[in-house]
């Protein structure tokens, strides 16, 4: 029994539909990196440092997290594994030297591409700059692999010390 036109038509339609999709991956796959930008100058606490931070072209670690709120926990984990010395152990003390809330962007190969304060300390000038150099000796950051990017925030907890915690991984305050 010879095939009528209609039963052919979906046969049709799924073979587009494949041969589609193979071009789209190989076309997306001979995409090349986009070039590295130079270093945003340092800015005052009122600008959001914009553009790529200096650091290397990009993280050969990645994550998996699936949202902001997830990426943060990686970001705050990356930012204590290279500042373990600096890391305040134990509960903090209830009053604290300064809190700074901060939006930090991550491109998808983990490069920090903007710095917004949402509350910076003010009183602390020395602080404010001293956060935004240890993030940028911290990028590249794991590249966001599920997100492509993201914008993720974190509350920096500053003691008199010098020493400071995330929110993300505190461990708590008196």
């Amino acid at each position: 029994m010879p095939s009528s036109p209609s039963s052919s038509t979906p046969r049709r339609f799924w073979l587009a539909a494949l041969i589609s999709g193979a071009v789209a991956a190989v076309v997306s796959a001979c995409k090349t990196a986009p070039d590295a930008t130079p270093a945003a100058p340092a800015k005052a606490p009122d600008t959001p440092v914009v553009g790529p931070i200096a650091g290397p072209q990009g993280s050969a670690r990645s994550s998996s997290a699936a949202t902001p709120r997830a990426y943060r926990e990686d970001g705050a984990t990356h930012i204590y594994g290279l500042n373990s010395d600096r890391i305040y152990k134990g509960r903090m003390p209830p009053l604290l030297y300064a809190v700074g809330v901060l939006n930090v962007e991550i491109d998808r190969v983990g490069r920090v591409t903007r710095l917004d304060w949402m509350r910076a300390p003010r009183h602390a000038p020395e602080v404010v700059a001293e956060i935004e150099r240890t993030i940028q000796q911290a990028s590249p950051f794991p590249a966001p692999t599920r997100l492509g990017k993201v914008v993720y925030t974190d509350t920096w907890l500053w003691h008199k010390s010098g020493k400071f915690q995330l929110d993300t991984l505190t461990e708590g305050q008196d």
